[in-house]
Formats: structure tokens, C-alpha cells, sequence
């Protein structure tokens, strides 16, 4: 889980995740990524006592990179330090809400440990104008990578999974079109969005629309493709009409007034531009596939300035022990 200052929100999850995996089989650790929040994570951040959590950590980046990316990292440091079979990728704040934890853990189960599960939200409890302009940002996202989006950050992936994002590039940018891209088995689930346990969000307009320009990023190639097509129907649109205008003032010069020509062949020389400008967009995007780029496995410990051990459950006996380690 990702935090940025919701440091009370995280203390107020902790106690319900641990309810609802409670006699699930297994060890159940909880990392919370500290996102370069202003404020440290309290010594009573994992105040418990927990019967099903066995251990908390809090890994500390060294700089708010964003939660996609805190996400990023957290993964990696799962996937290096942390052995662990399945992992439940959630929000910090509760509105991914822990009661539907054993939903996805079902969904996975289902799939014989294969397929990574998603929840797909069927109800927001967002104001009218949000749920708006995130309806707007769907159907924008649909015409242009022509993937359906419902999804968020909260999801359960098998560690299989894990090892292959552990090489995605566009895991940099957005965790969730980052699974889509990498065409790993996945399935969702409908669930509701929960409401924040404390506090105000930090996400304001402006960056709702860097999150979802950045999932539509992570399909640039299918996006400058689809914009060529698009170019190349407007460009013979045009010229078919372009040529139906000459054709009428051809056989009847009286009844084709002459603006009509012009605003025909300007239509024709607009769509050859945006063509041509598309095209060398996609030529552009395909050669920079040929650049070094952000890997998870080899980049993420730069971004990791230490991590403590808050909470350990060791013979049955619960131990606070606050605890720094460099990385």
C-alpha cells in the first residue's frame, strides 16, 4: 500500500485488514511504501495486537514519486525480499475496502493461482462533476486504446505475475495498464468503492489527469496507430468530397457556389497534415522502443532510502519493535 501522509488513515486499515484474513492459511505481511510523505509513520502506526497480521513494514523512497511508482517499487521490494505466493496490491486511505480482500483472494483461487484479479468498480462515491470527467476519461480511453477501463489500483496478483512485471517498462507509469499491456491472464471482479477513513485525499484535478494520461501512455503505440487510422479515414473522407464538390461544379457550374471548392480542398489539405503528423507520431513512438528505459528489476533500488520493521509476530508472541535497515 502506498501512503503520503495518511499516516492515520493506515493506522485506522491495519486493525480491519487484520478482521477480515483473520484463519486465513499462511503468513500475511503488510509493506506500506512511504511515498516521501512530510510527515514519518509513528511508532504507533502498528499499534495492534493483530492475530492474522504476522509482520508491518513501512519501506521509505527517497522522494514522492507518485503511488503508481511508489507501487512500482513496492513490488519490486516484495518480489526480492519478501517470498510470498499471492500479493494484494490496495490503497491506503480505505477506500479500497478491506472487506472485499477475500473476493479477490477467491477470484484468484479460482483460476487455480493463474490469472490476476481486479476489482471493477460498480459503484463511486465521488461528486457528480469527478464521476463526469472520469466517464469522459473511459470513453477517451476506449476510442483510443480500445481497452475498456474499470479498474484501479486494487487487485491480487499469483507470484507469477509478479515475475513478469518485474521487466515492464510501463509498470513506471501506471500499475494497472501496465498488467493489461503485459497480456498476463486477468479477470475481474464487481465491487463497490469504499470512502475514505480519515482525512481529505490528496489527488486533486490536475493530478487525476497526469493518472489517467498516464495509463493511456503506457498504450502509445496502439494510440498513435488508432490516430493514423483516424487521420487516413478523415483524409479520404475529404478527398471524396472534394471530389464530389469538383464534379458538381463540373456539370453544373451555376449551382455549386464557389466557396464550397474551397472549403473542400481546405478540409483535403487538413487531413493530409493531421495524417502526416500521425504518421511520424507513430514512427517516432515505434523507433523509441529502441531506448534504455525505467526496469523495475534493475532500477527500483535507486528510489529506496531504508525500511523498518514495525510489527513482528514471532512464536505466537506479538513484538513492536520499531527497527531501521538500509536496503
Amino acid at each position: 500500500m502506498p501512503v503520503y501522509n495518511d499516516w492515520a488513515c493506515a493506522a485506522r486499515l491495519l486493525p480491519h485488514i487484520d478482521a477480515e484474513i483473520n484463519g486465513m492459511a499462511g503468513e500475511v505481511r503488510v509493506l506500506l511504501i512511504d511515498d516521501g510523505s512530510n510527515t514519518p509513520a509513528g511508532e504507533d502506526l502498528a499499534a495492534g495486537p493483530f492475530e492474522s497480521i504476522c509482520e508491518v513494514r513501512v519501506l521509505r523512497l527517497r522522494g514522492n514519486l507518485g503511488h503508481q511508482r511508489a507501487i512500482a517499487i513496492g513490488l519490486y521490494y516484495v518480489h526480492q525480499f519478501l517470498p510470498s505466493d499471492a500479493i494484494v496490491v490496495m490503497d491506503s486511505d480505505g477506500e479500497d475496502r478491506p472487506s472485499d480482500i477475500p473476493a479477490l483472494l477467491d477470484g484468484l483461487a479460482q483460476s487455480s493461482g493463474r490469472e490476476m484479479v481486479f476489482a471493477a468498480r460498480t459503484k463511486r462515491l465521488e461528486r457528480p462533476v469527478f464521476r463526469f470527467f472520469y466517464h469522459l476519461y473511459r470513453f477517451v480511453h476506449r476510442i483510443l486504446t480500445g481497452i475498456p477501463v474499470r479498474v484501479g489500483n486494487f487487485s491480487v496478483m499469483p507470484r507469477a505475475a509478479l515475475e513478469r512485471l518485474m521487466i515492464s517498462s510501463d509498470l513506471w507509469n501506471h500499475y494497472a495498464a501496465a498488467a493489461f499491456r503485459s497480456k498476463q491472464p486477468l479477470r475481474t471482479v464487481p465491487l463497490a468503492r469504499g470512502a475514505r477513513l480519515d482525512g481529505q485525499s490528496h489527488m486533486n484535478f490536475f493530478a487525476l489527469v497526469v493518472h489517467g494520461l498516464s495509463a493511456i501512455s503506457v498504450f502509445a503505440d496502439v494510440v498513435s496507430v488508432r490516430l493514423l487510422a483516424g487521420a487516413a479515414a478523415f483524409l479520404l473522407s475529404s478527398l471524396l468530397v472534394l471530389g464530389g464538390v469538383a464534379l458538381a461544379r463540373f456539370a453544373a457550374p451555376a449551382s455549386m457556389p464557389a466557396w464550397a471548392t474551397v472549403a473542400a480542398g481546405s478540409l483535403a489539405v487538413f487531413g493530409l497534415q493531421a495524417m502526416l503528423l500521425a504518421l511520424v507520431l507513430v514512427l517516432a513512438i515505434i523507433g523509441s522502443r529502441t531506448h534504455t528505459s525505467f526496469i523495475p528489476l534493475r532500477d527500483s533500488d535507486y528510489y529506496i532510502l531504508d525500511q523498518t520493521l514495525l510489527w513482528e509476530k514471532h512464536d505466537s508472541v506479538a513484538i513492536r519493535r520499531p527497527r531501521v535497515d538500509a536496503v
